[in-house]
């Protein structure tokens, strides 16, 4: 395993500014080993801002581009990968330019589970660019991966892993989210075929990965979407819920052996408590169940004030992201997991810098409250 080189500083160029990657390029510009030279955007109205504007901080003297040709003449060591939609061609030719890419996006969280002929054009543009391309975030990412091989440490056996994930949706001020693209306050009898293979793309692959580097033998993945209703209208941050329609949703991600459930990843995401089904309603956070012969009951929350939870989330999946920048530069080429890599251990930001710059309210944060992108990133809990 490469181990993270004792250099000044890397290049970095941020690649979209959506909501995760306002963050990252907010996070990567306080970071005390990164120099942000670059910031590439889709949208003609982006070009030519200041990076510092796009993120809520002062002008940093680097503008937005709508180029790729830009990117690449800036010979960055890696570029955050952020966007909506996976742009191979782009993505390809950055590897093979040189440029080095950490990606929330969960394309490349195990090659064994990628569509063989992407995989394919991006081990070779590694090879031709002697780069590495890696995907993490908090879920999937940390609590699908790092956070489990740590929890094996204690095991001699392990007979499951249960990872759950829940997210109290009942603040989040985001209608287009919850109504329009999650269909909460609807009156679906099932979950769309699109939406579970969505899911099982996101989070299977990391999953499987887990099982691959432990060695536990997995036969197939498992997807199951179920929907709970509120029997009284109810009134949240979004809007509101009348009485019969979705104010819950479970969905389940399993690998199995002989039918029997090894590896399991359940998010249950939920605007009321008052619900037509008897499931469990933690607040939101985590928890893992490790089953083995050293058990393991293991309860994360997430200490967040609502009003405060559009601001901090992102964070969650961005922060992981921008640290894992010096492993990957300095990985050997090629498709890097989280088995490949060593610990990600953060180079903390200077406090007076974060306290310049993190309590600061612009424009870019107010606009990112209510927006969701839906590109596979996670998620609601961090989106």
């Amino acid at each position: 395993m490469a181990e993270a080189k004792d250099k000044a500083s890397y290049r970095v160029v941020q690649w979209a500014t959506g909501n995760i990657g306002t963050r990252t390029l907010r996070t990567a510009i306080e970071h005390p080993r990164l120099d942000v030279v670059g910031v590439f955007v889709h949208s003609p109205a982006k070009a030519g801002l200041d990076a510092g504007e796009l993120c809520g901080l002062p002008p940093l003297g680097v503008r937005a581009t709508t180029s790729l040709d830009d990117v690449t003449a800036l010979e960055p060591d890696c570029v955050l990968y952020t966007p909506r939609e996976l742009d191979a061609d782009a993505v390809c030719a950055l590897l093979a330019s040189g440029t080095n890419i950490v990606a929330t996006r969960t394309d490349f969280h195990h090659p064994a589970a990628m569509d063989q002929s992407l995989r394919r054009r991006v081990e070779a543009a590694c090879e031709q660019g002697d780069t590495s391309i890696h995907s993490t975030g908090s879920s999937p990412g940390f609590i699908t991966e790092a956070l489990p091989l740590v929890l094996s440490s204690l095991q001699r056996r392990l007979d499951g892993l249960l990872i759950e994930e829940f997210a109290d949706l009942s603040r989040r001020d985001s209608p287009g989210l919850l109504f329009e693209v999650m269909g909460f306050g609807g009156r679906e009898a099932a979950f769309d075929e699109h939406r579970l293979a969505d899911l099982r793309a996101s989070f299977g692959p990391s999953l499987r990965m887990l099982a691959d580097t432990l060695g536990l033998e997995v036969e197939q993945t498992e997807v199951q979407g179920e929907f709970a209703r509120t029997p009284r209208r109810t009134d949240i941050a979004a809007g509101t819920i009348e009485a019969g329609t979705v104010a819950a949703q479970r969905i389940t991600v399993a690998w199995t052996r002989a039918g029997r459930p090894v590896l399991r990843f359940r998010a249950t995401w939920y605007c009321t408590k008052d619900l037509d089904r008897s499931w469990e309603l933690s607040d939101t956070g985590w928890r893992l169940t490790v089953d083995g012969d050293a058990p393991l009951d293991v309860t994360i929350r997430f200490p967040v004030a609502p009003e405060r939870a559009a601001e901090v989330y992102p964070g969650y999946t961005a922060h992981r992201a921008v640290n894992a920048v010096p492993l990957v530069c300095e990985a050997p080429a090629g498709i890097r997991t989280t088995a490949d890599l060593p610990q990600i251990i953060p180079v903390l930001a200077r406090a007076e810098q974060v306290a310049e710059t993190g309590a600061r309210l612009t424009t870019a944060d107010v606009t990112a409250k209510g927006r969701y992108t839906t590109g596979r990133h996670g998620g609601p809990i961090v989106g």
